[in-house]
């Protein structure tokens, strides 16, 4: 049997060791049932269960109140590009988007089909290398929302902090890569949604977070299954969900509370990033892309000198189980991704490599 490697992958990604080795049982057997996860009916008491603990960690882990409404829907985030809008946008109102990425843009493109888009604030100039601040912030007057994407996947910045919403507006954030990796105040949003696929679990399950008052009334006579309203009520079981999806991100939340909660998540990513970062900082062979202050504890992003040294580092990195460290096309070079579950020794593994590869072609890349 082959050794399990490190998984840099930007997602699905790394879950937590503890998490897979009960979903190994339970694939089986789940809860003395006499069958496994996969083959339980969503209607069934076995998952009845499943689904309440889930939604009562949720809240837990999120310190999230009876005001917000705690569901999963199907489509990725990608589907709440169109959901956001069609739900509380009208037609005769606007909506202010930052635009610090590919995912932010894409929301960008599906918002006008429902009402105005303004683009309030944008770092597209410097090839989203940075957060905007406040003061390059423009907001458009009385916008329903603001929407902004937490974490930036493929360019490697964060929020730091979450935009101050003008008066009246509600924020909306996608957090599918960087949701529950620090403490949230869930109380400044109006909607958080979130691809598990990251931090939460794997691929196929969309968390979303929304304050009841908001998502019980869409602005707009819609399909059923375009409701927010309809999934809420439901408990994420307006149509069959992926019920492996929303059973392994329950088996997430109870690790994220066993290890201590956001708090503790924050500490280790601080921890396992600044591993990385710290050797960033020290040399000058390879170089990042993300400025210092906008920089993202989960996709950490870097080139080598050349585009033939960037090929060679992975090469070179795969062969020693360092997996996933190719950068997304649009930027190239090298993205390491470290979510909630990627141990400390992968950054370490990472760093001891770089340094090899830097000293063995540091004349290529004064050549």
């Amino acid at each position: 049997m082959s050794e399990r490697i490190f998984n840099f992958s930007a997602g699905p990604a790394a879950l937590p060791e503890p998490v897979i080795r009960q979903a190994q049982k339970d694939l089986w057997d789940i809860d003395s049932s006499g069958i496994g996860i996969l083959e339980h009916s969503h209607r069934g008491k076995v998952f009845d269960k499943i689904t309440h603990e889930t939604e009562a960690d949720c809240r837990t882990v999120g310190g999230i109140s009876d005001e917000y409404s705690v569901f999963w829907m199907q489509g990725g985030a990608t589907s709440q590009c169109y959901f956001v809008p069609a739900n509380f946008l009208p037609s005769d109102r606007t909506a202010d988007y930052f635009e610090t990425g590919k995912w932010a843009q894409d929301s960008i493109k599906d918002c006008p089909h429902y009402g105005a888009c303004h683009v309030c604030a944008s770092s597209r100039d410097t090839n989203f290398n940075a957060i905007p601040t406040p003061e390059q912030t423009n907001y458009s007057d009385n916008p329903v929302y603001v929407h902004f994407t937490a974490n930036n996947t493929i360019m490697g910045t964060e929020f730091h902090a979450e935009p101050t919403a003008p008066k009246g507006a509600f924020l909306v954030s996608d957090m599918s890569s960087n949701i529950f990796s620090r403490p949230l105040d869930v109380s400044k949003y109006g909607l958080i949604y979130a691809g598990a696929q990251k931090n939460l679990g794997p691929s196929g399950t969309t968390l979303l977070i929304g304050r009841r008052d908001l998502i019980e009334n869409p602005v707009r006579d819609l399909p059923q299954m375009m409701k927010f309203s309809n999934h809420a009520k439901k408990e994420g079981r307006f149509n069959t969900p992926n019920t492996f999806g929303v059973y392994l991100m329950g088996q997430v939340f109870k690790w994220i509370l066993a290890e201590g909660g956001l708090k503790a998540m924050q500490e280790r990513n601080d921890e396992v990033a600044g591993v990385l970062y710290s050797f960033l900082d020290s040399q000058d062979f390879y170089i990042p892309h993300a400025q210092h202050a906008s920089r993202s504890n989960m996709n950490i992003t870097f080139k080598c000198p050349t585009p033939e040294l960037d090929k060679a580092f992975l090469v070179g990195a795969g062969s020693r189980g360092l997996d996933g460290l190719k950068g997304h096309r649009s930027i190239g070079g090298m993205r390491a991704s470290m979510y909630n579950a990627f141990p400390k020794a992968g950054a370490k593994a990472l760093v001891e490599f770089m340094k090899t590869f830097a000293h063995e072609h540091a004349a290529a890349a004064k050549a």
